[in-house]
C-alpha cells in the first residue's frame, strides 16, 4: 500500500478525533463526540482530558475484542470498561502488536499550563505496513519533534491549549511528513481558517490536506 492509497482510508471525525481503517481493522485516535460509527478493534487515547479520554464514546465503538491504549495515570480507570486488551503507555515506549509497531512520544506544552511534561502524556506514531502515521496529542511545537521520521502528521492548529496554526506549520515543517493533517479545531477551539491557514503555511515538499 502507497501514503496515497493509505490516506484515502482516513477520516477526521471532529477536533482530535480521527479513524483509519486497514486491512479490515477500524483504529480510533482520541474518539470524541462520534455518530454513525462502527466497531473499534484499536483505540489510542493521548491523554485523560474529557475530549481525548471520552468514556461515552469509547464505550459506543467498543467489543470484547478490542484493544486500547491509555496513558498510565488512566490504565485502572480504562480497566473498568472492561476491554480484552489495555496496554498503558508513556513516552518512549514502542509495542509490536498483531503485525503493526506502535511508538509513543512525549505531547505536552511549553509555555501552557494545560498539559505539562511531568504528565508524562503522549502523542502516538502507528507504523502499518511501512507507513508512519503520527498523532502528536495536544502538544506545542517541542524539541522532540526533531526527531520524529513520519509519512502522515496529524497536528494541532487551534491554539489556547496546543499549537496554534504558525506553530504547526514550523512543526510540519520541521518533521517533513508526505501529509500534514491540521486537526483540534472546529469544535472546542480555532476554526477551518486556521486549518487553512496552517495549509499555506506548508514547504511545497509538504501535502497539506483539509479532511473536515
Amino acid at each position: 500500500m502507497t501514503v496515497e492509497e493509505f490516506v484515502k482510508n482516513i477520516t477526521h471525525l471532529g477536533h482530535a478525533s480521527i479513524k483509519f481503517k486497514i486491512n479490515g481493522k477500524n483504529f480510533y485516535i482520541d474518539p470524541f463526540k462520534l455518530s454513525n460509527i462502527e466497531k473499534a478493534d484499536y483505540i489510542f487515547s493521548t491523554h485523560p482530558h474529557y475530549d481525548h479520554f471520552s468514556e461515552e464514546d469509547i464505550k459506543k465503538i467498543t467489543t470484547e475484542n478490542t484493544t486500547i491504549f491509555v496513558v498510565k495515570e488512566i490504565e485502572q480507570k480504562a480497566k473498568t470498561l472492561k476491554h480484552k486488551k489495555i496496554y498503558g503507555v508513556s513516552p518512549s515506549m514502542k509495542i509490536d502488536l498483531d503485525g503493526f509497531i506502535v511508538e509513543t512520544v512525549y505531547a505536552y506544552n511549553i509555555n501552557k499550563k494545560f498539559h505539562p511534561k511531568e504528565n508524562n502524556w503522549v502523542g502516538y506514531i502507528i507504523d502499518i505496513e511501512g507507513i508512519r502515521i503520527y498523532h502528536s496529542g495536544d502538544t506545542d511545537k517541542i524539541p522532540e519533534m526533531n526527531k520524529i521520521k513520519v509519512d502522515i502528521a496529524f497536528l494541532p492548529v487551534g491554539g489556547t491549549y496546543t499549537m496554534d496554526y504558525e506553530e504547526a506549520s514550523e512543526a510540519a515543517n520541521i518533521i517533513k511528513p508526505k501529509y500534514a493533517i491540521p486537526m483540534h479545531y472546529g469544535s472546542i477551539v480555532g476554526s477551518r481558517n486556521d486549518a487553512q491557514n496552517f495549509i499555506k503555511l506548508l514547504k511545497p515538499e509538504i501535502k497539506g490536506l483539509i479532511l473536515l
